[in-house]
């Protein structure tokens, strides 16, 4: 006999298929296979359709097409016989989903075999009916369902239990018809049939409002007498799980206090005695009891409960730290992260174990328990906690390192108790890890050097002898080149000498060769090298005796293979040659930078041009008095005719001042719409530390000088580029370059770039919440105003389920994007970004106002906060 004729039982198609060697003979075979069920199906031959359907599905499970045999499972439903009704809805779970239209068809089938006298065949049907309803089946036949809840066998009520969890998932409205006969399954004494109540009373709760009130106030009672007699009950065989008497039940009836417990105190104090005995009685040597503390602690947390109940929890989850299993102290790290929120000296208590975790071998716990480590450092214990850090910093693998080295950087800025402790611990990270630190970070320890005058001795020293050891990691590399370029003098004669320090000598050679070595060395990037050849530049003024060594050291660079390179020596060559006259003055020590500037340049949140200052203030060299900065012209009022009338020191008068230049022509260049930047600002764009303008077509090194026409014109260049230019990036003209000697040159307007700049408001702000609004203009659409509302959290709780609604005037349009996310956290350590887009039909004529109302849940209490907007700036 043909193998492979219509008469092949499924057992010997099983065995055809899995003796194919190919693919290809494995799709033959399923192919004739297929054609004869086809014939068969034509037929309409009753007793070969269980067998095809048989077929058909072991077919589907392989992945081939089977949508032809649909039909024959809505017939073999239609069958008296139970064998038949068994594969059929065997066939309809497995070839059908709720989407399919055919499935239609069988809700007759289905009222039919829930009414039914044979339960094994009603049985059939409520199996099916959960895991295929559709909204329209469950509407049809939600009756016959809860009718089955109270049937008299016990299977029977487990599957209607299950199958009313699917239908008030499809239709929630549905829910309210549910809720006696939920309640009635909680006093079940068959654990099959109470543990499926415990879900649907679940499910219940979390879809109405009004059945959460309902079990919350008649069944809360009885819920925990059902889990003491569990947890107090003798060994039962049937029910027993490594110790544990039925642990699924146990997790079941623990969720579902956790929700009846939640922002209700009279219910919580119910149970808190029977989670005290749950979490002190459950056994934690096997994984059911670790199962069921882990749901304990859990509902401990959600519930309005006293601190001991919670101390009590996160010592258990402390235990948990100390598991062998790695998904065990996974979860332990999880919820301590949330637990911190409620009780940080209880969490406090198991630092020495969490920081343990940090070095576990497991990358997902190291980078858990480091997270956890980032949120329980404050003032009193970030020296103890960032010495133990730095400590495995110095032994663990290269691929953590970058995260380690990122999440200490932030510990070292935002907790620091002094910059000397500040400046010795960003070293350490620089000596161990430098690689792997970004840019802004070694910028911004640029910025705290600048401004602690007292020790900058110190630090250059200190650098000096850090690079000498660890000149393989980079950005220790251009940290000390920049400060040996700008303190070198300080290095040689060892100036500002502290107790802690033991005196060395450092000749100007020896500075000298430190630069060298960074400009040599095969593996120092063009930064690196472009950094080195200004601090060349500034050292040949401050170490006179040797400048001759210095000019042979740029010149060399002439002949390198990178143009940037070439450039900056035929420059720097220049000025050590030809204008000795004003190279003291050029390469004169850094100017204080501004901190609060560039830490809001460097957050992003605001133009780079605009200073926020609330007393906008010129950073001198270190002893100088500051001079006041010109207020900022207006840029959301240009029809003003005061503009441009009261003189004040621009960033150009600056310049002036500090180069002994005369640029006082300068100033005529710059249109009324435009005007120059503050002193700080172009301080930092020397520097090129912080996000670049958008309209600067510019890189990341220090480029301090640059030469306009190197061979016929010995005017000199303020060059605010800090790298060389990638392939793929243009260099900046020589004719949009600041040049010192002959004026400005005319450059671009930024704002006829990208539009007028505004200054960003404080939108919001009461106790527990700041909101900030930052602006900006699409091109050629001045209606439209793009805002960004950048949500902070001021309390030192964390908020959830956060969400901001605002409402405009009808002569206004809003259109708000999805915020980054719903959970604020504690303390500004985390903000919240949204960006909303409004236009204005009365532009000009009529200013943006605006009604907030901001929601979020605190503690599991929801929270409503209102305001109003009335100060955006003029002219959005």
């Amino acid at each position: 006999m043909n193998p492979f004729s219509s008469g092949t039982r499924l057992r010997d198609m099983i065995r055809a298929i899995r003796a194919c060697k190919t693919a290809a003979e494995e799709r033959a075979v399923v192919r004739k296979e297929c054609a004869d069920i086809r014939a068969l199906i034509n037929e309409d031959d009753p007793h070969d359709r269980h067998r095809n359907l048989a077929k058909l599905m072991f077919i589907h499970m392989l992945g081939y097409p089977t949508h032809f045999g649909q039909m024959e499972c809505l017939k073999l439903i239609a069958s008296p016989g139970f064998p038949e009704k068994r594969i059929g809805y065997l066939g309809l779970m497995l070839l059908l989903d709720e989407r399919q239209e055919v499935l239609m068809l069988v809700t007759n089938s289905l009222k039919q075999d829930l009414n039914h006298s044979n339960q094994y065949v009603v049985g059939l049907a409520l199996c099916a009916l959960g895991n295929i309803c559709s909204a329209e089946m469950a509407r049809d036949l939600a009756p016959e369902v809860e009718r089955l809840i109270q049937f008299r066998d016990p299977n029977i009520r487990k599957k209607a239990a299950l199958c009313s969890t699917r239908i008030i998932r499809k239709v929630p409205d549905l829910a309210e018809n549910f809720v006696n006969a939920a309640a009635s399954l909680l006093k079940e004494k068959h654990h099959g049939v109470l543990i499926t109540g415990v879900q649907l009373c679940y499910e219940l709760c979390t879809i109405n409002d009004e059945a959460l009130e309902y079990f919350r106030t008649k069944c809360t009672e009885g819920l925990i007498k059902t889990l003491r007699d569990i947890t107090n009950s003798a060994y039962q065989p049937e029910y027993d799980v490594a110790g544990i008497t039925d642990p699924f039940l146990h997790i079941r009836l623990l969720r579902l206090l956790r929700v009846l417990g939640q922002g209700d105190a009279d219910a919580s104090d119910l149970m808190t005695d029977i989670l005290a005995q749950v979490a002190t009685k459950t056994e934690s040597n096997k994984n059911a009891g670790n199962a069921v503390l882990y749901e304990c602690v859990e509902t401990i947390m959600a519930i309005e409960d006293t601190n001991s109940l919670r101390v009590l929890a996160i010592n258990i989850l402390g235990r948990f730290l100390s598991n062998r299993d790695n998904n065990i102290r996974y979860v332990a790290l999880n919820m301590l992260m949330k637990a911190i929120t409620f009780d940080d000296q209880a969490v406090q208590r198991h630092r020495v174990t969490i920081l343990e975790c940090v070095k576990d071998p497991d990358a997902s716990i190291r980078k858990r328990a480091l997270e956890l480590v980032t949120l329980l450092v404050n003032e009193n214990n970030v020296t103890q906690l960032t010495k133990e850090l730095i400590d495995y910093l110095e032994i663990s693998d290269e691929d953590f390192k970058e995260d380690l080295s990122a999440k200490i950087c932030f510990i070292v800025e935002k907790f620091s108790p002094e910059k000397l402790w500040y400046i010795d611990q960003m070293l350490k990270v620089l000596c161990e890890a430098g690689k792997f630190v970004k840019d802004d970070v070694w910028h911004a320890l640029i910025v705290v050097i600048s401004n602690a005058s007292e020790l900058h001795g110190y630090t250059v020293r200190a650098l000096y002898k850090a690079v000498l050891t660890y000149s393989e990691q980079e950005t220790l590399v251009r940290v000390a080149v920049w400060c040996i370029g700008e303190y070198g003098d300080l290095l040689v004669n060892n100036v500002g000498m502290l107790g802690i320090e033991d005196p060395i000598t450092v000749t100007e050679s020896d500075a000298v060769d430190v630069i060298e070595d960074a400009i040599t060395r095969h593996n120092s990037d063009s930064t690196t090298k472009a950094m080195a050849l200004v601090a060349l530049l500034k050292l040949s003024s401050r170490f006179p005796s040797i400048s001759e060594r210095i000019k042979d050291i740029i010149v060399k660079q002439k002949g390198s293979l990178l143009l940037e390179m070439q450039q900056r020596a035929i420059e720097y060559n220049s000025i050590v040659d030809r204008h000795k006259n004003i190279r003291s003055s050029l390469v004169d020590r850094m100017p204080v930078l501004d901190e609060a500037t560039f830490n809001v340049r460097r957050a992003g949140s605001f133009p780079a041009s605009v200073s926020t200052m609330a007393k906008p203030s010129v950073s001198l060299q270190n002893g100088v008095e500051k001079l006041p900065v010109a207020p900022l012209v207006d840029l959301l009022d240009l029809d003003s005719d005061d503009i441009m009338a009261a003189p004040s020191p621009s960033g150009a008068d600056f310049l002036q001042d500090l180069l002994g230049v005369d640029l006082g022509s300068s100033s005529a260049q710059y249109g009324a719409t435009q005007a120059p930047k503050a002193g700080t600002d172009l301080l930092l764009d020397i520097l090129s530390i912080g996000t670049p303008s958008p309209a600067q077509n510019s890189t990341s090194s220090i480029r301090l000088l640059s030469i306009a026409d190197v061979n016929n014109n010995p005017s000199i260049a303020l060059d605010t580029l800090s790298s060389p230019a990638p392939p793929h990036v243009a260099t900046t003209s020589s004719t949009g370059m600041f040049d010192l000697l002959d004026g400005l040159s005319p450059s671009p307007s930024k704002e006829a770039t990208n539009g007028p700049a505004y200054a960003p408001i404080v939108a919001y702000e009461s106790s527990s919440l700041k909101i900030e609004f930052t602006f900006s203009k699409t091109p050629g659409n001045l209606q439209t105003t793009n805002v960004q509302a950048t949500f902070t959290n001021l309390s030192p709780n964390t908020f959830t389920d956060f969400i901001f609604q605002a409402a405009v005037p009808k002569f206004l349009q809003l259109h708000l994007d999805p915020a980054s996310s719903n959970t604020l956290l504690a303390s500004g350590s985390g903000a919240i970004t949204q960006n909303l887009r409004v236009t204005n039909s009365q532009q000009g004529k009529k200013s943006l106002v605006m009604r907030m109302r901001i929601g979020y849940k605190l503690n599991g209490k929801d929270v409503l906060e209102e305001g109003q907007v009335s100060n955006f700036p003029r002219g959005l």
